[in-house]
């Protein structure tokens, strides 16, 4: 009787994002990967086709559901499109602050990355340790939203609101006492700016420890060294972007290379690897949660000593204040029109990319005049990376695809789109 030598199997799901929206089909010779075959689309939500149907700023909070660990970095690059197409002057200080929130959603992002890819190799406690830091940052998102997750702070023509002047504090409960309650309101005492500071003066030291429980680690390097190399030149080939090109040794950052907003006034550094496997990446990732720290730091200090407006006064694009929309007859139809309407954006075509977490994410508008995009395609970092899944895989045994599919951050809202 013949043997069968290789058989097919339906991996995972195993990564946290990835929670049943995968389906990656294994060719198998005994555990070696012959083939990877992802399967998407099981989570489809047609947030382009949807956007042809919504006003411009309907469609912003569906920016925060695409990759919904980077929420702000998504409606950065929406915002930036359509700043082009009409011509809008952003305040400094409201570029400051979207900055600002960019590097913070990094962070956000990088910690659900180390924790999650820590969990899949083996790594129980990385993501407890990961998790307590991000409590911390949506506190931050929070305070300026009102939402843990999904903001829609970043508006077109600058952000929602200003930084609050102070930050909401726990209350004594069944649970605490009055002690325990204080020492979390340490931090607490100041403005949303004076606890971001507090964070950033600690978060060194808490990397420290991520990098004590990793980066000499025996089994982590095991499972990580030597696993799903990308030469340079091939990276470039498969459209990669952010860490992942970066982890091969490419030094390409869209916050250097194409500066937005006040990068080029920031001093940070590009962190790149040089074997381009995916103990590389990880090295990049966590350099990167590093560099971020220091950009954030950066528009702290200055946005402490220049106070101003933090959204465009052109009110056919952002609402008036309450104040003058009460008082004033013209404010009033202003504030009517662009909440019943919205704004029209003029003819034209626009492509906007930031440096997202995951690599490039670009916003590509078309318009016809209307007050609703005629077009509107998204360019997500994710999908080429899903797409080298099976030369990445090749030859590799079934443990290793766990640590593949970690290492490319996949988050399947910006995928699936």
């Amino acid at each position: 009787m013949a043997e069968i030598k290789n058989y097919t199997l339906n991996f995972g799901p195993q990564h946290p994002a990835a929670h049943g929206v995968l389906r990656l089909v294994l060719e198998l010779d005994g555990e070696v990967i012959q083939r990877a075959d992802p399967h998407i689309g099981l989570l489809h939500r047609a947030t382009e086709k949807l956007a042809e149907s919504k006003t411009y700023m309907q469609s912003l909070p569906y920016m925060d559901r695409l990759d919904y660990v980077s929420m702000m970095a998504n409606e950065h690059a929406y915002c930036l499109a359509i700043e082009k197409l009409l011509g809008v002057e952003v305040p400094i200080r409201a570029q400051y602050i979207r900055v600002m929130f960019s590097e913070i959603t990094r962070l956000l992002n990088h910690l659900m990355w180390l924790g999650a890819h820590g969990l899949d190799c083996g790594a129980m406690n990385m993501l407890i340790y990961c998790f307590r830091e991000r409590e911390v940052l949506f506190d931050m998102y929070e305070a300026v939203s009102g939402a843990r997750m999904h903001a829609a702070y970043f508006r077109p023509g600058g952000v929602y609101r200003d930084l609050p002047e102070s930050m909401s504090q726990y209350k004594v409960s069944k649970i605490r006492n009055a002690k325990a309650i204080d020492a979390l309101n340490e931090n607490r005492q100041g403005s949303l700016l004076d606890f971001i500071d507090d964070f950033v003066a600690k978060f060194p030291k808490l990397v420290d420890e991520y990098e004590t429980l990793l980066t000499d680690n025996r089994i982590w390097k095991q499972r990580t060294v030597g696993v799903g190399v990308v030469s340079p030149e091939r990276a470039l080939n498969l459209g990669f972007t952010g860490p992942m090109l970066r982890g091969s040794g490419y030094a390409w950052d869209l916050r250097k290379q194409q500066p937005y907003e006040v990068y080029e006034h920031m001093d940070f550094d590009i962190p790149v690897g040089k074997t381009g496997d995916c103990y590389d990446r990880y090295l990049v990732r966590v350099a990167e949660m590093r560099q971020s720290n220091r950009i954030i730091k950066q528009c702290v200090d200055w946005l402490r000593a220049n106070p101003g407006p933090v959204i465009t006064t052109n009110h056919k694009v952002a609402p008036p204040d309450r104040e003058s929309m009460k008082s004033n007859m013209e404010e009033l139809i202003h504030h009517f029109k662009l909440f019943t309407e919205g704004f029209h954006v003029p003819e034209g075509e626009a492509y906007a990319a930031v440096e997202h977490p995951k690599g490039e994410f670009g916003i590509y508008i078309v318009s016809d005049g209307a007050n609703k995009p005629y077009r509107l395609k998204i360019r997500p970092p994710g999908f080429s990376h899903l797409a080298a899944m099976d030369e990445m895989a090749r030859g590799h045994m079934i443990a290793d695809a766990v640590a593949v599919i970690g290492t490319m951050d996949i988050v399947f809202g910006e995928i699936d789109r």
